[in-house]
């Protein structure tokens, strides 16, 4: 008897410990159980409320927080880092308007200057024109037309004068007919003050007014906008100006005076230049000097 009570104590038991088991894997059981896992000792208090969970599809619809400002509804390990936002590549832009660089690139191609050539001034820029200021001016010298023409183009010379005279002058590109100019100082032993500017033989430099070498009669009274008067010619066959009567070229700016001699054309006839002698004086406009078609052959700038 006493071993069946014992028998019957551990069936009983047995049969507990199957319900027990049952019970516990029954669907209701986990309706039970605390929700969130164990928590982990941290030092800060277990009741504060666990985080909320992340609400379906927000990891798809991300949109990058601003660089440096951390998301507060994303984890840690879910922010984005500076260097992994990958910026647009951005359209054309203009060129930068600073730096030398580009500013050198921008210049216009005829406004380039080649590293180390020399830098022109404004007379020496144009190589055609005399006026009556800047290193033609009454205060000029040869050390301005040095610098202005560079001191290899200007040499300090004898130059031919009236009746086969030598004077020392400063001439411009000698080696150079069509170029080449002469100037007369005033103060010879410094090279200073000018005293007289001639442009002769195949010079292609303008003077005053527009004046310049070939003109004839009929053009240099348009320039003068009227007839002016002039000696006949010489033993050497030059005539000479004596008066622009009044005229636009009687005055010009800077206070400098021109004057020009004219050779009769080579067709001309010798009779019609010796009716036409030096001791008289006569207009532009007279009919027999006309015939001879003469020609400016020098110009003289002084002061």
């Amino acid at each position: 008897m006493y071993g069946c009570v014992i028998y019957r104590c551990l069936m009983g038991a047995a049969v507990l410990c199957v319900l027990a088991v049952a019970t516990a894997s029954a669907p209701g059981a986990q309706q039970r159980v605390a929700p969130g896992p164990p928590s982990i000792i941290t030092g800060a208090d277990d009741s504060a409320a666990p985080p909320a969970p992340e609400p379906a599809g927000r990891a798809h619809g991300r949109i990058a927080a601003p660089a440096l400002q951390p998301d507060p509804d994303l984890d840690a390990e879910d922010q984005l880092a500076p260097s992994q936002i990958i910026q647009p590549m951005p359209g054309a832009v203009a060129a930068p308007s600073g730096g030398g660089r580009e500013r050198a690139s921008a210049r216009p191609a005829h406004a380039m200057v080649e590293p180390g050539a020399p830098r022109k001034s404004s007379h020496a820029a144009d190589l055609r024109a005399v006026a009556c200021s800047g290193v033609f001016g009454r205060d000029s010298s040869h050390a301005k037309l040095a610098m202005a023409f560079q001191s290899r183009n200007v040499v300090y010379t004898q130059v031919d004068a009236a009746s086969g005279a030598k004077v020392m002058a400063s001439v411009l590109f000698a080696k150079d007919p069509k170029r080449r100019l002469e100037m007369w100082w005033a103060n010879p032993a410094s090279r200073s003050e000018t005293h007289l500017i001639v442009i002769n033989g195949a010079s292609i430099w303008t003077a005053p007014g527009d004046l310049r070498l070939g003109l004839t009669l009929a053009q240099v009274e348009q320039l003068n906008r009227k007839p002016f008067k002039l000696l006949g010619f010489n033993k050497d066959g030059v005539a000479t100006l004596t008066d622009w009567n009044s005229g636009e070229l009687a005055v010009l700016p800077g206070g400098c005076k021109v004057g020009i001699s004219l050779r009769p054309a080579a067709t001309a006839s010798a009779t019609a230049v010796k009716a036409l002698p030096a001791d008289r004086e006569y207009a532009s406009s007279d009919a027999a000097l006309r015939a001879v078609n003469p020609t400016v052959s020098e110009i003289l700038i002084a002061y």
